[in-house]
């Protein structure tokens, strides 16, 4: 499907205020397992058991070594068609944000620079003693776990179960989602809270709503238009028709 689709009575204009949210069927179309669900499994683990702080304080080693191997399977792929549609809005679009719930950096790889990461990314590590965010550690770590300059033991920087959104991560989103003028839903399933109440929130505040997944989902019967099929396929065409009502 080429996405291409006639959107002139959502009134969008050069003023418009765009959001996109992307999921894991974005990030699934370029290979990258979801490592959840059936068959989800890295040596006998699954990643409910190590995505948690109790398994970093019980062992960190491990826990990193499982993170260092999905570091290095993001950092093989490539951005797709979606990623690079994306960034188009971004580069283009005057009022424009990214909200995504993947944390393989792929959307940034494309050079989308406006975008808030709801759950972290794999490629950014925190300390635990100062702080401090680190986003150049190199794939494959030399020192696991690794350490920052100020001796202290870094973790994931990614968001893990049983723990909160970032405040600000979710306020950005959230006020973008009452904000904007039109919100893309790009390869979410819809079930994962609090990101799937974000198109709610946006329809709400009437905007105009677009979902693009091969699938039907609890979103669906909300939106103003289904646009049935893979992200990397239907996001271009989409984009196209953003823009040539959204350009100067």
């Amino acid at each position: 499907m080429s996405g291409a689709a006639d959107l002139s009575s959502f009134g969008l204009g050069s003023d418009s205020f765009i959001t996109v949210l992307t999921g894991a069927g974005v990030s699934a179309e370029c290979g990258i397992p979801t490592f959840r669900g059936a068959g989800g499994l890295w040596r006998t683990y699954r990643a409910e058991e190590l995505a948690r702080p109790e398994a970093f304080r019980e062992d960190p080693r491990l826990v990193w070594e499982w993170y260092d191997y999905r570091r290095g399977i993001c950092a093989g792929k490539q951005p797709n068609p979606a990623h690079h549609a994306i960034t188009r809005l971004d580069e283009k679009v005057s009022d424009f944000l990214l909200i995504t719930q993947n944390v393989d950096n792929l959307h940034g790889r494309a050079g989308t620079r406006r975008l808030v990461e709801l759950h972290g990314n794999l490629f950014r590590a925190r300390c635990l003693d100062c702080g401090a965010v680190t986003s150049d550690l190199p794939v494959p770590l030399p020192e696991i776990p690794p350490h920052c300059t100020c001796g202290g033991m870094l973790r994931p920087d990614i968001v893990w179960f049983g723990e909160a959104l970032p405040e600000k991560a979710i306020r950005e989103a959230s006020e973008a989602s009452r904000d904007c003028d039109l919100m893309v839903v790009a390869g979410t399933s819809a079930v994962v809270q609090p990101a799937a109440s974000m198109p709610l929130l946006a329809k709400q505040a009437g905007a105009h709503v677009i979902e693009v997944n091969p699938d039907p989902t609890p979103l669906t019967p909300y939106v103003d238009l289904h646009l049935e099929g893979k992200a990397g396929e239907v996001m271009p065409g989409l984009v196209d028709s953003i823009l040539e009502l959204t350009s100067p």
